[in-house]
C-alpha cells in the first residue's frame, strides 16, 4: 500500500525533530571539547613535543544525522510529487506550503551540517600539520625556542614602528590643525581690516555729500533772498 502525503509529511517531521536535536548535540558536544582540548607542548631537554591531537567529535552521531538528512531529502521530492496531484485549490495551495517549509528547513540543517563538517576537517588538518611540525623540529628545541624568539623580537619591532608612525601622524595631524587655526586668525583679521576701510570710504562719501547740499543749500538761501528783495522792490514802486 502506498503511503499517503499525510503519512510522508509526519515521518519527514518526526525525522526534522531527530535531524535538528543531533545537530544541536553535535555543536554542544564540538564547543565541550574544544574547552577541554588544550596543547600541552612539554620540552624535555630543550626538545617540544605536541601533545594536542585532532579533535573528533562523535562521529557515529555525524553519520546518523548526515543519513537521516538524505532520508529527509528523498522524503522531500516524494511529498513534492504527491501534493501536485491534489486537483482541489485549497488543499493542493495548504500542501504546497508544508512541503516548501519543510524542503527549507532540510536545507538549512544541511548547510548546518557541511559547517559542521567543514569544521572537523579544518581542525583534523591543522592538527597533522602541528603534528608534522613537531616531528620535523623533534630533537632541536634550541632551533625552536630561536625561532620563536626572533618571531617575537620581529612582532616586538613592528609593534615598536607601528606605535611610531602612530605618534608621527598624531603630530602631523596638530600641526595642520594649527595651520588651519592660524589661517581662520587671519581671514579674521583680513575681514576686520576691509570692513573698516570700507566704513571709512563709506563716511568720506558720505561727508562729500553733506558738504555739497550745505553749498546748495546757501546758494538757495541767497538766491531766494534776492528774489525776495526784488519783488518787494517792485512792489513798492508799483504801488507808489
Amino acid at each position: 500500500m502506498a503511503a499517503t502525503l499525510s503519512d510522508v509529511y509526519a515521518q519527514a517531521r518526526h525525522t526534522l525533530l531527530q535531524v535538528r536535536d543531533g545537530l544541536e548535540r553535535l555543536e554542544r558536544l564540538e564547543s565541550s571539547g574544544q574547552q577541554q582540548q588544550q596543547p600541552s607542548p612539554s620540552f624535555r631537554g630543550g626538545v617540544g613535543v605536541g601533545q594536542e591531537g585532532p579533535l573528533v567529535v562523535a562521529p557515529d552521531l555525524a553519520q546518523r544525522v548526515k543519513n537521516e538528512l538524505g532520508q529527509l531529502q528523498v522524503w522531500s521530492t516524494e511529498m513534492d510529487r504527491l501534493w501536485r496531484q491534489i486537483i482541489p485549490k485549497g488543499p493542493r495551495d495548504l500542501w504546497k506550503r508544508k512541503v516548501e517549509q519543510v524542503a527549507e528547513e532540510v536545507e538549512a540543517l544541511k548547510a548546518g551540517l557541511e559547517k559542521y563538517q567543514g569544521r572537523q576537517r579544518r581542525r583534523q588538518m591543522e592538527a597533522q600539520e602541528r603534528a608534522e611540525l613537531f616531528k620535523r623540529t623533534r630533537g632541536d628545541g634550541a632551533q625552536v625556542l630561536q625561532v620563536y624568539d626572533e618571531e617575537a623580537q620581529s612582532m616586538q619591532s613592528v609593534r615598536n614602528s607601528s606605535r611610531l608612525l602612530d605618534d608621527a601622524f598624531s603630530t602631523g595631524t596638530a600641526v595642520l590643525a594649527q595651520y588651519a587655526i592660524q589661517r581662520d586668525r587671519l581671514k579674521q583679521a583680513q575681514r576686520k581690516a576691509y570692513d573698516v576701510l570700507n566704513t571709512v570710504g563709506l563716511g568720506n562719501s558720505v561727508m562729500r555729500v553733506i558738504e555739497r547740499r550745505q553749498l546748495m543749500d546757501k546758494w538757495v538761501a541767497y538766491v531766494g533772498m534776492l528774489v525776495t528783495i526784488i519783488i518787494v522792490i517792485v512792489f513798492w514802486r508799483w504801488t507808489h
